[in-house]
């Protein structure tokens, strides 16, 4: 699959601007990754875009009901793996390189994006690692977020919390057009 047909695909289940918005940041912190670690950027963006594409129409059987679209497809089964394993409740072991930032991305892709909302600027320029740590301990701030796969896909991508943070802020902030970001 190509990055258009993957866009395309996008569409075809996702509506919500929200989903889709999430879409493209967790595919940006995916291209810079793969940018980062010498990867497959495409690939790595192909992955992030589409980790969630099922989730509007199949809740109740995500990512499941997406996994096996993709297979029917012929989609690589590192990106089908990769993205059955963004989810804990599969029991999907996260054991390539792919899977494990996909993981890593998501939940602190989502985070990232609201702290840039709720900022005067409504972007992530001149992010201090503080103050996001700060919003990180206010559980009423982007309550839907995950805190403790933050912290995990740190941990499994062997990188410091704080530089996994910030190196997925300056992603964002490096897209801030597409992804909205911009004052």
């Amino acid at each position: 699959m190509d990055y258009n047909r993957a866009l395309e695909l996008l569409h075809e289940y996702t509506k919500s601007e929200n989903l889709l918005r999430h879409a493209l940041c967790v595919e940006t912190a995916m291209r810079c990754y793969a940018k980062k670690f010498g990867e497959d950027e495409e690939k790595w963006a192909i992955t992030g875009l589409l980790h969630d594409f099922d989730y509007e129409k199949y809740p109740d059987e995500h990512p499941y009901r997406g996994a096996e679209i993709l297979r029917s497809m012929g989609v690589e089964e590192e990106i089908v793996e990769a993205i059955l394993g963004h989810a804990n409740y599969t029991g999907v072991k996260r054991s390539t390189l792919l899977a494990k930032t996909l993981f890593a991305v998501d939940e602190l892709s989502g985070f990232l994006y609201a702290y840039a909302l709720v900022r005067p600027t409504k972007n992530l320029k001149d992010v201090k690692l503080k103050s996001i740590k700060k919003k990180l301990k206010d559980k009423a701030f982007a309550r839907g977020v995950n805190r403790e796969d933050i912290t995990t896909g740190a941990e499994e991508l062997g990188i410091e919390l704080g530089q996994h943070i910030l190196f997925v802020a300056q992603c964002l902030q490096n897209n801030a057009k597409a992804l909205g970001l911009e004052e």
